[in-house]
């Protein structure tokens, strides 16, 4: 297994997990204990269930206010503010979010949650089991309706009997999807964004080789690792999966016109230095295993394999026919990891659907999250008329 590039020595190891755990800040976060096991899909229970989640606006008297944004893999529930203690990042959707924005938190009153099996505040394979130690390999499999099994709680337990709106993309757009089907009086308005009926071959593929290459880290252990010290963990791995992904949620012409043949400046890949998108990649990957967990990136990657709306319910079609949401289903013109046709089987099969609304943008996949004046026109088509 490769590694990361080899780093100064002043830099520090990576952790072996890049949860957020027991005693860290916990920033803007709030919790919901579950007060009972969750009934797993797939049969068995998970006790103790927490989500962690965050908020924004003031719920209002008569409780028709609440948006509930959805977030993708290695989201978490920051959509907005900025970095600091208890938050790597800043919030993945902040233009989206707070006063005159498209979710206008003087209005609407916003909740985000981190999803079942996540990292960061919700339990996942990183945070305490039965015994009190991180659950690691001995997490249970998921799948998209036990993570909305779990929202559900949420939402019971802040009192919203229905949505205004539910949005979500990629990832979050699956789970979006599974509260309007599985759910259907409980959303009055949906946005699907860059998200499928059910997970194709092709994205199976590309999630099974990520899920590999974290396995086949030395340092996985069978995913108990968490105890482990710093450079320890399965950090090698997670980065592999990280570039894998990467490359599907960017499109190859992006990727050409920033970096084409080119080599990473003061390096010469002839003589084993890097061309610049590799540098970029490591980049990526660098970054992303010291603010996520391995385990919980494989949980979440086999539990987004398991997506298919039709499952039990008569097949797709059916499942469709079950959304009362009005809905605007939408794709990025570029997206080669979830392409434009399945957007388009889900908009010919919700009846409230008025085709597929195109994001314009040469980023690939990751347009839903970067292309946000087109995505907030998209909300506010949603919420204009809708008491607030």
């Amino acid at each position: 297994m490769s590694s990361l590039p080899a780093a100064p020595a002043t830099e520090v190891l990576p952790p072996a997990t890049g949860a957020w755990r027991e005693g860290d800040p916990p920033g803007r976060r709030r919790w919901h204990q579950w007060s009972r096991p969750l009934e797993l899909e797939g049969g068995g229970v998970l006790p103790g269930v927490r989500l962690a989640f965050e908020t924004w606006g003031r719920l209002a008297p008569e409780r028709a206010n609440a948006v509930l944004v959805l977030h993708a893999l290695t989201g978490d529930s920051h959509v907005a503010g900025t970095a600091g203690p208890g938050h790597p990042t800043a919030g993945w959707w902040d233009a989206l979010v707070g006063p005159g924005r498209a979710l206008d938190t003087d209005r609407w009153f916003v909740v985000a949650p981190n999803v079942l099996g996540g990292c960061q505040g919700s339990t996942g394979p990183a945070s305490a089991g039965p015994g009190g130690r991180p659950w690691g390999g001995s997490f249970p499999r998921l799948t998209q309706r036990d993570q909305v099994r779990a929202e559900a709680g949420l939402a019971d337990a802040l009192g919203i009997g229905r949505w205004a709106l539910v949005i979500g993309g990629s990832m979050g757009g699956m789970r979006a999807l599974e509260w309007a089907v599985g759910e259907p009086r409980r959303v009055a308005a949906l946005l699907l964004l860059a998200c499928p009926a059910a997970a194709s071959a092709d994205q199976i593929a590309w999630a099974t080789a990520q899920v590999h290459a974290i396995r086949a880290d030395p340092h996985w252990r069978g995913g108990d690792y968490h105890d482990a010290g710093p450079g320890r963990g399965p950090h090698a791995g997670l980065g592999v999966a990280r570039r894998i992904a990467h490359i599907t949620y960017r499109s190859a012409g992006e990727l050409q016109a920033r970096f084409g043949h080119r080599a990473q400046e003061g390096e010469q890949p002839r003589l084993g230095g890097r061309y610049g998108v590799e540098s970029y990649l490591d980049h990526q990957a660098a970054k992303l295993v010291r603010r996520f967990d391995a385990a919980s990136y494989v949980a979440l990657a086999e539990a987004m394999n398991t997506h298919d709306i039709g499952r039990g319910r008569g097949g797709t079609r059916a499942a469709l026919g079950r959304v009362e949401a009005r809905t605007v289903v939408a794709g990025v013109d570029s997206d080669r990891l979830y392409p434009l046709a399945q957007q388009a089987e889900l908009a010919d099969g919700i009846a409230s659907a008025d085709g597929v609304r195109i994001i314009r943008s040469p980023y690939g996949h990751d347009g839903f999250l970067l292309e946000t004046d087109q995505v907030a026109a998209l909300v506010r088509e949603l919420l204009d008329g809708q008491s607030g």
